[in-house]
């Protein structure tokens, strides 16, 4: 994303994934999405519609709200930006060892879930993009059990940190 930081910041685009993986939405509900408050999500929209990735647009079913939605070239920035990260890591996901990498792709499809995070991918059935992974193991292999057990200490030793 370095190459990005020029354009958006981290939070602006994580506004622009949200509104091409969900859709439009309101301030309001964007604000909640964000976990942020509404006057923090508006700053934020601002400069994104400042910028064209965002546009604000009135709601033909109640003319009172603006829903706000990605423009053409907001959606091509995240597309843009998630096909380099999905390059990159599927490089590095290559180099493990095919038992560490179907339990890695597992990992990280549950880490998402559990962080109610948006996906940036179009392919439901792929958000992390990974088009044709191995069957994933459940919990009950040495790399499963150690990603859950370490993950359930530091949540209990660093709630912070979760």
């Amino acid at each position: 994303m370095a190459d990005v930081e020029d354009t958006v910041t981290l939070a602006q685009f994580r506004v622009l994934v949200l509104l091409t993986s969900q859709g439009r939405t309101t301030l309001v509900q964007l604000a909640a999405r964000l976990g942020v408050n509404a006057s923090t999500a508006q700053r934020q929209v601002d400069r994104l519609v400042r910028d064209e990735l965002v546009d604000r647009r009135e709601n033909p079913e109640d003319r009172r709200q603006v829903l706000l939605v990605a423009t053409e070239p907001g959606a091509r920035l995240v597309e843009a930006v998630t096909e380099r990260r999905r390059a990159e890591i599927a490089r590095i996901v290559r180099a493990l060892p095919g038992d560490h990498r179907t339990a890695l792709v597992a990992a990280i499809e549950a880490f998402t879930a559990a962080a109610n995070e948006p996906t940036a991918g179009r392919d439901p059935a792929h958000p992390l993009g990974w088009r044709n992974p191995a069957p994933v193991p459940a919990v009950d292999t040495p790399i499963g059990r150690n990603l859950v057990e370490n993950s359930s200490s530091l949540s209990r030793n660093h709630p912070e940190k979760v």
